[in-house]
């Protein structure tokens, strides 16, 4: 059993998001672990990523946060239920006015979140010790 380090990523253009948006593949997140710190401009997302990089079955509590967000937008997210559990698919990015653009990510059933940013500004890390998970994630080819 092969131990790996906890992740600690950093992006800042479209293809270090697109390292993240890899790591972070049927991550597990409640609408309430979605935070957005208007005055701060800073989105903070603490979700449950499954651990591709694992030689094992395990999920590891992780925060994603975003600087330079302008505006948060969602769709089919239902902001009202606090303890919904959404599953995060990818994360992708629209590039505006250099070196702005809007992140999107997409989850299961359709929803998804609009991220306005000034810039590619994204940290990843895990924040908890792994735990072992009955299952994984199951993609048809």
């Amino acid at each position: 059993m092969s131990q790996t380090a906890p992740l600690q990523l950093l992006a800042q253009d479209q293809d270090d998001l697109a390292v993240i948006s890899a790591a972070l593949q049927d991550a597990v997140v409640k609408v309430g672990d979605i935070v957005f710190e208007a005055k701060a401009r800073r989105l903070t997302i603490s979700l449950n990523r499954f651990r591709w990089e694992a030689d094992q079955r395990q999920r590891v509590r992780s925060a994603l946060q975003l600087g330079g967000v302008l505006q948060v937008q969602g769709r089919k997210i239902r902001r009202d239920r606090r303890d919904a559990v959404l599953e995060l698919l990818a994360i992708g990015l629209e590039p505006l006015e250099a070196p702005g653009g809007v992140l999107t990510l997409s989850f299961a059933g359709g929803g998804d979140l609009r991220v306005t940013v000034e810039c590619v500004d994204a940290v990843l890390a895990d924040i908890s010790e792994p735990w072992p998970t009955p299952r994984a994630p199951a993609h048809e080819a």
